[in-house]
């Protein structure tokens, strides 16, 4: 799993709070935190002034609270608790698989299972309504699917093509196992 991480975990930019112009980067590698200020002003003796950088190790970090506090007045108390998760070794794999390897694995869920991801993330959402994954949805879990109808779905979009010839309004969904994945109504009487 560390091979999915790259050299830098994290990063962010923004402008300092008012009334402060000052711009800020937090970054956080593999084994230290960087906060990077510019000090944003009009006076002379400012302008060529370089960027203010504090260096810390992830243990350091975690014992800094003037840091943690300049994150968090910077970036917000999420920003700030992320930072520290992933300073105490708590990665999130999830977000780092590509895209590729991610649509085969959702490939594996029910397809309602697929809907609750895509309100995961904003990466998700956009998987979720990507023209690969609903390619890999007719053409792994429609069982009515022929290849023959593969240049209509690509003029039509896999989507358009999915909800046209496949969905049938939850009343016969079957997962790529051919197991029924619809809830019974309520039986007459």
């Amino acid at each position: 799993m560390a091979s999915l991480l790259g050299e830098k975990l994290f990063e962010i930019s923004g402008q300092g709070p008012a009334p402060s112009k000052d711009f800020y980067n937090f970054e956080i590698t593999r084994n230290e935190v960087i906060l990077n200020r510019w000090t944003i002003s009009m006076r002379l003796e400012n302008k060529f002034r370089p960027p203010k950088q504090q260096r810390s190790t992830f243990s350091n970090f975690l014992l800094d609270k003037q840091l943690q506090d300049d994150v968090s007045n910077v970036f917000g108390e999420k920003i700030l608790d992320y930072s520290l998760s992933l300073c105490q070794g708590h990665y999130d794999y999830l977000d780092r698989i590509q895209d590729d390897l991610l649509l085969k694995i959702m490939s594996f869920l029910q397809l309602k299972d697929r809907f609750v991801l895509a309100q995961l993330s904003k990466r998700f959402n956009m998987l979720c309504n990507s023209e690969k994954f609903w390619e890999l949805t007719v053409k792994n879990d429609c069982p009515d699917y022929h290849t023959d109808m593969e240049d209509l779905a690509k003029a039509m979009g896999w989507k358009i093509t999915y909800f046209t010839f496949f969905h049938n309004d939850g009343t016969n969904h079957n997962d790529h196992n051919g197991n029924d994945t619809t809830s019974k109504g309520t039986e007459e009487q």
